[in-house]
């Protein structure tokens, strides 16, 4: 889908928390959830700017 985010690199993503001393259960545990919901917020505001 051109113009669109997908995803994050969830494996950056562990690594970083990793380096941040954050749990990676935990991280493991949070991080798809994080990552739906800015996926579809980046997603709207990419239509909203094409819109205009």
């Amino acid at each position: 889908m051109p113009g669109a985010v997908l995803g994050w690199d969830m494996g950056a993503a562990l690594t970083l928390a990793q380096a941040l001393g954050i749990n990676p259960l935990i991280a493991a545990e949070l991080l798809p959830e994080i990552e739906a919901v800015m996926v579809r917020k980046l997603n709207e505001q990419m239509e909203g700017s094409s819109d205009g």
